[in-house]
């Protein structure tokens, strides 16, 4: 019986635009407006929410390939700058854990170092300054 839902499903979907970014961030805003809801219990509020759910499923079971397409290009050149933050903070936090970031005191060039390594001494590869720091 499993395999025949599976099937069902696969052969719904086949030709069908499927989900993609845009499609994903509306049910992430129609989920928070509905829990918006659950406390201010605003018509409008569920309203934008019922919206914005029936027009991402409608996005995610057409079969317009280029329109949706295109619609999901305008949203990702329009939210690249943010998306770009994102992935540079996280990035940045992760690194943190494994290396140490230094600034030369000569030229103040930005210098990655593993941690764990004790008192080390460290050459600037701008300006071949040499400085001893702990990571």
């Amino acid at each position: 019986m499993k395999q025949k839902i599976s099937d069902f499903f696969s052969n719904f979907m086949s030709g069908r635009y499927g989900a993609d970014d845009l499609s994903k961030f509306m049910l992430a805003v129609c989920l928070i407006l509905l829990v918006i809801n659950i406390f201010t219990s605003q018509p409008l509020v569920y309203l934008l929410a019922l919206v914005l759910l029936v027009w991402s499923y409608f996005r995610m079971f057409s079969r317009n390939y280029m329109q949706r397409s295109a619609e999901n290009e305008k949203y990702l050149n329009l939210t690249q700058g943010i998306r770009d933050r994102f992935s540079k903070a996280g990035r940045k936090a992760k690194e943190t854990k494994d290396y140490h970031i230094y600034k030369c005191p000569s030229c103040g060039q930005k210098i990655r170092v593993p941690r764990g390594k004790g008192k080390i001494c460290i050459t600037c590869p701008k300006c071949r300054n040499e400085f001893q720091k702990k990571s």
